[in-house]
């Protein structure tokens, strides 16, 4: 599988401006929450997806139970669900076509990756965002 390079994520991290978190979570201890909160302070729309939240609002915006209840397009979808759970989003994920899916620290899985990559969809797995973020961006 081929991986997308560290200067072609900078240069994509420059342009993007919406983030879709799967997985979302309002609680400030965890991942799920902090991560997508040091984004939003960086100035990216962070958009939170979780149905066990659906309609509380983290970083100024309503959490919503699925990518596809989102109206805008997504440059996007960092994904916080355990490896095992994320082929019951690929066809969410297909549906809302992301430039990117990025899967935290932790996780990962050959197969969905390669499906999304076969749609045109850049994948990064088991990178935390927020740490390349910083180690790209300053």
């Amino acid at each position: 599988m081929r991986l997308v390079a560290m200067e072609n994520l900078r240069a994509f991290l420059h342009q993007t401006r919406t983030i879709a978190v799967l997985g979302a979570h309002p609680n400030p201890a965890k991942a799920a929450f902090y991560v997508p909160e040091y984004l939003a302070r960086k100035g990216y729309t962070v958009l939170p997806v979780n149905p066990a939240y659906a309609g509380q609002v983290l970083w100024g915006q309503p959490v919503v139970s699925k990518l596809t209840d989102l109206a805008v397009p997504l440059d996007i979808v960092e994904v916080f669900r355990r490896s095992e759970a994320l082929p019951d989003h690929l066809e969410e994920i297909l549906a809302v076509r992301p430039k990117l899916v990025w899967l935290q620290s932790g996780i990962a899985n050959e197969a969905f990756a390669e499906a999304l990559q076969q749609a045109g969809i850049q994948v990064v797995q088991n990178r935390c965002l927020m740490v390349v973020h910083r180690q790209l961006m300053g």
